[in-house]
């Protein structure tokens, strides 16, 4: 097996602002397992939230040594040993455990949502991200977003309730709030959904910061929208302690490792009485693709990191008025553009 890398630079059509920072470019590691004449794709979508750069991706895949193994079937061994390599470094091997999936698909020329035995139908709606902006951008987002019937807007700074307005006198689509650990005080976080419950929002994505569990708790027992776990829900180990905290749990393939966790992390979840939401960074459709694939068996989507960027170098899943409609290609489904 040989193991190839390169660099992309996504460049986003506005400034994708969330409560801990904003950005115009984001970079991503895309790479390619090649075996036995057929080759497989994945990407690592790094976060500096979790300790990531394009850096440190590059610098863990340059310690892989795949002369060990005989051929991508051995999935579990490989995956396996490329957890043990380092802690952390979720994205990077997310890259590799998708390029594995991809691999396998397009060698038994089957799509992974098939190889797994799931309904292609039954993909749900992907909401559509507004981030943090100025009311008159906001104002463009919501227009520009008008296939979309469900809308995700990011909050967690001082302007909230203006941002909520400027949006609902744009539309009075469904809304997802994702504060991204802004509210730092439980008292806060609660004046703050018990605003929001009157402004037909779904659900809460991440209130409080990771780790402050009673904090979430508190404020959980006294709202009445259900709240979503994402910085608090990164790998299998943390689903068993959101039970009681939270309503559900976001899965990302870059805080997870890949597809392998998320699926673990997915029933798990549903052992425990979670919903579960699989979101996504800033990404191709590698990445996003590769989500997708499982997407029939979760409650909510948020597979929209591909449709902010303005050079995605990939074709894969497809949204039609907010519907993933997932690719009949084998693997994740994904080819390049050839524009």
């Amino acid at each position: 097996m040989k193991l190839s890398r390169s660099r992309c630079e996504l460049r986003l059509k506005h400034t994708f602002a969330i409560a801990r920072g904003s950005r115009d470019v984001s970079p991503v590691v895309i790479v390619e397992l090649e075996h036995d004449g057929v080759i497989g794709v994945g990407e690592a979508a790094p976060s500096s939230r979790y300790g990531e750069t394009v850096e440190t991706v590059e610098a863990f895949l340059s310690e892989l040594d795949f002369r060990r193994f005989q051929d991508p079937f051995q999935l579990e061994t490989i995956l396996n040993y490329i957890n043990q390599v380092a802690e952390g470094n979720t994205a990077a091997k997310a890259s590799v455990d998708i390029a594995l999936h991809d691999w396998i698909g397009r060698r038994l020329g089957l799509p992974l949502h098939k190889y797994w035995g799931l309904d292609k139908d039954k993909t749900p709606l992907t909401s559509f991200t507004i981030g943090i902006d100025r009311p008159e951008v906001l104002e463009q987002k919501v227009r520009e977003a008008e296939e979309f019937p469900i809308l995700k807007v990011k909050l967690g700074g001082r302007d909230d309730e203006e941002i909520i307005r400027t949006i609902r006198k744009a539309t009075q689509k469904p809304l997802r709030v994702d504060a991204n650990e802004g509210w730092k005080r439980k008292e806060e976080a609660l004046d703050k959904i018990k605003w929001l419950e009157q402004e037909g929002v779904e659900f809460i994505e991440q209130p409080m910061p990771a780790d402050d569990l009673a904090g979430t708790a508190w404020v959980r027992e006294r709202a009445a929208l259900p709240l979503i776990a994402d910085e608090d829900s990164l790998r299998l180990h943390d689903v068993s302690k959101l039970r009681g905290v939270f309503d559900g749990i976001n899965i990302k393939l870059m805080k997870c490792t890949g597809l392998r966790e998320a699926l673990r992390m997915l029933h798990t979840a549903r052992a425990f009485g979670l919903k579960v939401m699989t979101g996504c960074m800033i990404e191709t459709s590698i990445g996003i693709s590769a989500a997708a694939q499982f997407s029939p068996l979760i409650d909510y989507a948020d597979l929209d990191g591909n449709l902010l960027t303005l050079n995605d170098p990939f074709d894969g899943v497809k949204v039609d008025r907010g519907k993933l409609i997932l690719p009949d290609r084998p693997g994740i489904g994904v080819e390049k553009r050839r524009d």
